[in-house]
């Protein structure tokens, strides 16, 4: 059976994309003196952050909401060169889960979708879905892994996808910092 997100479910996560955007542009203009207590951590705090945000199975962490805040602070583009590797290895968790075959999935009608993208479009569904947020990527990579899809080829589209990704959350955090600043 197929599922179609109902009308109510878009509105729903648009809702709540623009709620998350008010509340870091919030966040940012409340805490900006204290954003750069981060500094001292530098860029490999930033990977670090970012690896241990990707590396949960199905409950992320927003991470992106770090890189946004950090792109205020930081150059922006090596922001989201540190972050979207980060992010990248942290979703090895969900691509071993798959690749061992220790992770019991109820073959939902997602999952099954997702297993016939991974098999016709391979790499493209690894870089759309690495730069599109979301909080399903896991099982992108669980489908990979479970695919048997080369290591090395998984990391290098979600790589691509997750600083691109990260590039956008940095760039917001940059342009939101400046217009405070004005």
């Amino acid at each position: 059976m197929k599922t179609v997100p109902s009308k109510r479910c878009t509105n729903y996560l648009r809702g709540m994309t623009i709620f998350a955007l008010l509340t870091l542009t919030i966040l940012l203009l409340l805490y900006r003196d204290r954003i750069q207590e981060f500094a001292k951590f530098g860029y490999a705090g930033i990977f670090s952050v970012s690896l241990l945000s990707n590396a949960t199975l199905i409950f992320p962490i927003p991470g992106v909401i770090f890189t946004s805040a950090m792109g205020a602070v930081f150059n922006p583009y090596w922001v989201a060169l540190a972050a979207g590797t980060g992010a990248a290895l942290g979703e090895l968790t969900g691509y071993l889960a798959g690749y061992s075959g220790q992770v019991v999935i109820e073959r939902t009608d997602w999952y099954l979708k997702m297993t016939q993208w991974m098999k016709k479009y391979g790499n493209l569904t690894v870089l759309v879905l690495a730069f599109i947020p979301n909080p399903l990527f896991d099982l992108t990579g669980i489908a990979a892994g479970a695919l048997k899809m080369p290591v090395q080829r998984f990391l290098f589209w979600c790589v691509l996808g997750k600083i691109l990704k990260m590039l956008v959350f940095a760039l917001t955090g940059a342009s939101v910092m400046r217009l405070v600043n004005f």
